[in-house]
């Protein structure tokens, strides 16, 4: 999967090198999703990556936040890129 890492949202999150892979791999998922149940599903997983950073307290709340934020933004740009 190709990650294009100039139009990710995380760079000024500051986020441990092994979280940033996963959170563009995810970030990719969600906007590659072919269809409203891809989306959905992307969209959980993304989400459940952050609850489980948030459970452990791997990250400051800012990070959580803005993980939070990136993934719901791409998930509803996706989700207008469908609806046209």
């Amino acid at each position: 999967m190709s990650v294009n890492v100039e139009h990710d949202p995380f760079t000024a999150l500051n986020l441990p090198q092994a979280v940033f892979a996963q959170a563009l791999k995810l970030l990719e998922r969600i906007r590659r999703a072919h269809n409203t149940d891809e989306l959905w599903c992307a969209s959980d997983r993304a989400e459940g990556f952050v609850l489980g950073l948030e459970t452990v307290k791997a990250l400051n709340a800012a990070s959580i936040e803005g993980l939070y934020v990136a993934f719901e933004n791409a998930a509803t740009a996706r989700r207008l890129e469908q609806e046209q």
